[in-house]
C-alpha cells in the first residue's frame, strides 16, 4: 500500500512538472490587442467582449491584454474592418452581413425572415455553411473566430405607430451601410439612409432621419427611446455577429497565442449568446417603461411584408449564386427537422 502511494505521488509530481515545463515553453509575448465594436458598455455585445478579454488574460497569464473600444469610438463598422485589414486594430465583432463587401455570400445572413430563432441560426453558423464562409475571409485580411448573437431587428420611428405594412412607406429610415438593407427598405416604401452607427443617435435627435432598425437590446442600450416614440416588433432580420481578428495579427502569432484566442472565442461565444438572449427577453418591457409605444403587426400584415421583400431575396439569390442559397436553405431545413 505504501509503495502504491509513493508510485502515485511520483506520477503526480511528474505530471505537474510536465505541465509546468509546457507552460514555461509556451510562446506567448506581451502584447495589447485593440477590440473595437459599435454597441455601448452594458450591451450583450460589450459583455461578450469583456468576457473574451478576461479569458485571454487568464489563459495568457496576463501577458495578452485585450483593450475594449465600445460605442464606435474607433469609427463605424466599415472603418473598423479596414483597420483590421491594415493591422491597426486587432479585433472586432459586427453584423455578419456587413462582410458581404469582402465575401459576397455573407449577404445571405441579412436575408429577411430567414431564421425562426437564434438557436436555428447557431446551428447554421456553427455548422459547415457558416464555417466555410468564415474560412474565405482569410484571403481578405480577416480571420474569423466565431459567431455571436445580436438578435432580431425591429423598427422604430418618431412619426407614427406602424399598424400595417403600408405604414412604413415614406419614412426616412437609417439602415446599415450594406446594399441589401437599402434595397430591403426601398421595397417597403421607405427612404433608406445608410449611416455609420456612431452617427445614428445625433441623426435621430436632429430629425435628420425618422427612424432606424435594430434589435431591442441595442435600442435600449443606445437610449434611442429618448429620441424615438414608436417601436414595432417586425423581427425582419436576425443578426448573427462575426467575431474577427486581423489576419496580420493572426499571422504574427505563435501557435500558443492562436490557441488562446481560439479558446477564448469558443468560451465567450457560449456566454455572449446566453447573455444576449436573456437581455432580449427584458429589453422590450424596459423600452415600454421608457415611454415607447409598442406594437405588433397582425399575421396578415406580416405576410404583406414578406411579399414586399421577396424581390429583394430573389435579386440577391441571383447575384451570389443559387447554389449558395440552396445550400443554406438545405441547412436550415435540416436544423428544423
Amino acid at each position: 500500500m505504501k509503495g502504491s502511494k509513493q508510485k502515485w505521488l511520483a506520477l503526480a509530481i511528474a505530471a505537474f512538472a510536465a505541465l509546468a515545463a509546457a507552460g514555461a515553453g509556451a510562446q506567448v509575448k506581451e502584447r495589447t490587442l485593440k477590440f473595437a465594436f459599435q454597441n455601448q458598455t452594458g450591451h450583450p455585445q460589450a459583455q461578450g467582449a469583456q468576457k473574451f478579454a478576461d479569458i485571454v488574460a487568464a489563459k495568457s497569464g496576463g501577458k495578452i491584454t485585450v483593450k475594449l473600444f465600445p460605442g464606435g469610438t474607433l469609427g463605424g463598422d466599415l472603418q473598423t474592418v479596414s483597420a483590421l485589414q491594415g493591422g491597426t486594430v486587432e479585433l472586432t465583432v459586427l453584423n455578419a452581413g456587413i462582410l458581404s463587401a469582402q465575401v459576397r455570400e455573407f449577404a445571405v445572413f441579412d436575408f429577411p425572415f430567414l431564421f425562426n430563432s437564434g438557436k436555428e441560426a447557431d446551428a447554421v453558423t456553427d455548422g459547415p455553411f457558416g464555417q466555410k464562409l468564415m474560412a474565405r475571409l482569410d484571403d481578405k485580411g480577416l480571420h474569423g473566430l466565431g459567431y455571436w448573437d445580436l438578435g432580431f431587428r425591429n423598427l422604430t420611428n418618431s412619426k407614427r405607430p406602424i399598424a400595417a405594412a403600408d405604414d412604413i412607406a415614406g419614412l426616412k429610415i437609417r439602415v446599415i451601410q450594406s446594399p441589401i438593407y437599402i434595397d430591403l427598405f426601398s421595397a417597403l416604401g421607405a427612404n433608406p439612409a445608410p449611416l455609420p452607427f456612431p452617427e445614428l443617435y445625433p441623426a435621430l435627435d436632429q430629425k435628420a432621419v425618422d427612424g432606424q432598425e435594430n434589435p431591442n437590446t441595442t435600442i435600449l442600450a443606445s437610449k434611442f427611446a429618448e429620441v424615438q416614440k414608436y417601436i414595432t416588433q417586425t423581427r425582419h432580420v436576425y443578426n448573427p455577429q462575426a467575431l474577427l481578428v486581423s489576419k496580420k495579427t493572426w499571422d504574427g502569432m505563435s501557435a500558443d497565442e492562436r490557441q488562446i484566442l481560439t479558446e477564448a472565442a469558443k468560451d465567450s461565444t457560449v456566454f455572449q449568446r446566453a447573455a444576449s438572449r436573456s437581455a432580449a427577453d427584458s429589453a422590450l418591457e424596459a423600452l415600454r417603461r421608457a415611454g415607447m409605444t409598442v406594437s405588433e403587426l397582425p399575421p396578415e400584415e406580416m405576410e404583406k411584408l414578406r411579399a414586399k421583400v421577396k424581390p429583394v431575396i430573389d435579386k440577391y439569390s441571383a447575384s451570389m449564386g443559387e447554389a449558395t442559397v440552396t445550400e443554406l436553405m438545405a441547412e436550415i431545413a435540416k436544423v428544423r427537422k
